[in-house]
């Protein structure tokens, strides 16, 4: 087999490459340099295949790093993201491999930054239910909600959240239950809520809360 053309994708650092003049994928710059790939070369077909999987590992954890500067990922996140752009499982692993190794991607750390910066906004059990479905374990999840989320904070946030919600709203029969329901869905549990509506109501003199 010969390389026929190796041709620069726009203005990135990546080529595409071609077989007996037919297109046979995008290589690294680093990779064409790496083995010296040039046009006229001849090439077998196994030493081809092991180029492009180091091509691939490569890619991959570059995407991957671009990916996670934005933001911090999950595990899950990240390998359902490479998977999507279409790397192959073992490009996709080797490239998780590296990030955990650098720091880029660490679940415990997602965990405590998701936590701390909602807890004040949502309830324990949407924390972990968002937490869950982002792929954190639970163990990770109940570790970090242990030790970053107090059951009077808790309070405290549905109490605000109650105060912002019935602001504005005029008393009537249905308001309370519709409180409850807003607070429900931003995950906080029956008891925190009962107690928020009592302490918050308890100083709206209405009679139509009732």
């Amino acid at each position: 087999m010969q390389i026929t053309e190796i041709k620069k994708i726009g203005k990135g650092d990546r080529y595409s490459i071609y077989i007996d003049y037919v297109f046979n994928g995008t290589l690294e710059a680093e990779i064409l340099v790496k083995y010296k790939l040039k046009t006229g070369d001849e090439i077998d077909e196994e030493n081809l295949k092991q180029i492009k999987l180091e091509n691939g590992k490569l890619s991959a954890f570059e995407r991957a790093v671009g990916y996670v500067e934005k933001c911090l990922k999950t595990e899950k996140q990240m390998r359902t993201y490479l998977k999507e752009k279409g790397f192959l499982q073992e490009s996709i692993d080797d490239a998780i491999g590296k990030l955990k190794e650098y720091g880029y991607v660490d679940d415990v750390v997602y965990a405590e930054n998701y936590i701390k910066t909602y807890k004040n906004k949502k309830g324990k059990i949407k924390l972990k239910f968002d937490l869950l479905s982002k792929g954190v374990s639970n163990q990770i999840i109940e570790e970090a909600l242990e030790e970053f989320v107090e059951d009077d904070e808790q309070q405290q946030a549905c109490e605000s959240l109650l105060k912002k919600y019935i602001k504005n709203k005029k008393a009537d029969p249905k308001l309370k239950s519709k409180a409850y329901a807003h607070l429900f869905s931003k995950g906080f549990s029956g008891e925190i809520i009962t107690g928020a509506l009592n302490n918050v109501l308890s100083e709206v003199d209405d009679e139509d809360w009732d």
